[in-house]
């Protein structure tokens, strides 16, 4: 199971980019997954994190929201948090043709 989880963020500034990644680096610490963070090219107040290849997504999930909240990230955040899980191949299938 692959994660997408976007939000609004209030302001893009050090402070909260050094938030959500500290509390990324604490849920990969306890979880073994380790995020990454992305912010939308033409709206740099919405951001991504993405988590991928989680097997044991009940597990996962108590420790992402333990993090968000020992993290205070909804003081950072205008509006919620929206996730999305998607499966599959994350990696690309290359079709050639001369």
């Amino acid at each position: 199971m692959h994660y997408y989880i976007y939000y609004k963020v209030r302001s893009d500034d050090l402070e909260t980019e050094q938030q959500i990644r500290s509390m990324q680096a604490r849920l990969g610490c306890r979880s073994g997954y380790y995020g990454s963070l992305l912010k939308r090219h033409d709206d740099p107040l919405t951001w991504m994190e993405i988590y991928e290849n989680i097997s044991d997504t009940n597990v996962f999930e108590q420790h992402l929201a333990r993090a968000v909240s020992e993290f205070d990230v909804e003081m950072f955040i205008n509006g919620d948090r929206v996730t999305e899980c998607f499966t599959g191949e994350l990696t690309p299938t290359s079709h050639c043709r001369a």
